[in-house]
């Protein structure tokens, strides 16, 4: 066991760098944060941890690498995370002026399920988070390592992704963090929503483009 200590730590340094780099994670972690009671943000940072578990199961099984492989079967993936980023772009974009503050649609609430479905899709529908996954599984983690240390690897990941966003809900939550961003959260809300219009834009693109990294590249760290 002592000679995948070496490997173990690769993959927990590229996987911190993975998650705390900006990207579609972070910017609906912060809008939940802004936006939600605690309960909700955590719940949402479980859903992400979640999300992860979804990459590590088909990288285990290797269908990461059919995925990666098949141009149209990795399009179809591209655009509807897309699609789901669009959606949540919109609802961003919608944001009014004090409209970052608990309870800020009275008519409707935002449920458990709710948040933790909003952390679990935007991670798992993530092509980006595909990618990583795939090139870590083929290219960081070795061919010899037992599979069910592979696996222990997978849900280290997910258990350090949640934990991490989970530190990011309990610092946004915190009340005098949420006096700071009430004067212009609305247009912090918009600005993520311009973001997340972007992220989802490059990958419509990238899908018209046919550009695509190539099999077995390094991990990327955006997520």
């Amino acid at each position: 066991m002592y000679n995948f200590w070496p490997e173990f730590l690769t993959v927990a340094l590229v996987h911190l760098l993975a998650v705390a780099s900006p990207g579609p994670d972070f910017a609906i972690m912060l809008r939940q944060a802004l936006s939600q009671s605690r309960y909700h943000a955590l719940l949402t940072a479980v859903g992400i941890g979640l999300g992860i578990l979804v990459h590590v199961a088909y990288s285990l099984l290797g269908i990461g690498l059919i995925i990666q492989q098949s141009v149209w079967l990795f399009s179809v993936l591209k655009v509807v995370g897309a699609l789901y980023l669009t959606w949540i772009a919109i609802q961003c974009l919608r944001s009014r002026a004090g409209g970052i503050h608990v309870n800020a649609e009275p008519g409707s609430p935002q449920t458990g399920l709710a948040a933790l479905r909003l952390g679990f899709l935007t991670n798992a529908l993530n092509p980006k988070a595909t990618l990583f996954f795939v090139s870590l599984f083929s290219v960081v983690i070795s061919p010899d390592t037992p599979v069910a240390l592979q696996a222990g690897y997978g849900l280290y990941m997910a258990v350090a992704t949640a934990l991490w966003f989970a530190l990011v809900a309990v610092f946004f939550t915190l009340p005098r963090v949420r006096r700071g961003f009430n004067r212009f959260g609305h247009w912090l809300d918009r600005m993520m929503g311009g973001v997340l219009l972007l992220l989802a834009g490059q990958l419509l693109l990238s899908t018209v483009s046919g550009s695509e990294p190539p099999s077995g590249s390094s991990p990327g760290t955006d997520r």
